[in-house]
């Protein structure tokens, strides 16, 4: 894909178009039930601060992570299922900068409005559904915290804040794709270049710099750059 970016005439097999589609629903469908993990830690965290240890243990977790690859595998698998078998036709063209389920399947020569059906059923519904249950959790677990201390609210809070900018980031575009998969709009090619580009960008930075640790190891090494500029003596000197 980087490099169609610079050639003039672009072109993808076959094989290479599937293995994009194959990798994106994969990563999606294992990001979505990382996401609702999550909320599950944060729920349990706060909500019933005693029972955390024994509720999360290493076990659970390690479950959770097998579980989140093992639905994220079968969600792609049962996108593909159909697709590799339909008959294509020309103009093999794809809209887009990368190969997606909805534009690729538009290319078939039979009738795809059960496939469509089908794909609406397995990623956006449960895109959407998924997004209303965090809702409901992240609110669940606001209206929890207003009863404890003001210092532990505020970190809750913080918490919970930087985990729905997350998931709001990863489900809006998502959810407007797959809902309505059969629509042309301009927004679409913005909406996948955001949602395959500056959301996992900006992942790393909305969750670590949430983090005390990671912000005073910022501070102190951009401290000690500035100390260490101004202690820089020239190379050359001009008399």
């Amino acid at each position: 894909m980087i490099m169609d970016f610079f050639a003039q005439h672009k072109t993808i097999s076959f094989e290479g178009c599937i293995s994009q589609i194959f990798f994106l629903h994969l990563f999606t469908g294992t990001e979505i039930v990382l996401l609702i993990s999550m909320s599950f830690d944060r729920y349990i965290a706060i909500c019933k601060p005693l029972h955390y240890s024994s509720v999360m243990s290493q076990r659970v977790c390690v479950g959770l992570a097998a579980t989140s690859w093992a639905v994220g595998f079968l969600h792609t698998m049962s996108q593909l299922a159909f697709t590799l078998y339909l008959p294509f036709c020309g103009p093999n063209v794809v809209d887009s900068f990368f190969c997606d389920l909805p534009l690729v399947i538009q290319l078939a020569c039979i009738d795809t409005y059960v496939l469509g059906i089908f794909m609406i059923s397995t990623s956006g519904v449960i895109a959407l559904v998924s997004f209303l249950l965090l809702l409901t959790s992240y609110i669940t677990v606001l209206v929890t915290i207003k009863d404890h201390s003001s210092t532990g609210s505020s970190k809750a809070f913080s918490t919970c804040t930087a985990h729905f900018i997350v998931v709001l980031m990863f489900f809006g575009p998502c959810i407007f794709i797959y809902v309505w998969p059969f629509t042309d709009f301009l927004v679409d090619k913005v909406l996948s270049v955001f949602y395959t580009i500056f959301t996992p960008f900006l992942n790393p930075l909305v969750y670590t710099l949430r983090n005390q640790e990671v912000k005073t190891a910022v501070k102190k090494k951009l401290s000690n750059q500035y100390l260490n500029l101004g202690k820089t003596t020239p190379i050359y000197s001009v008399q």
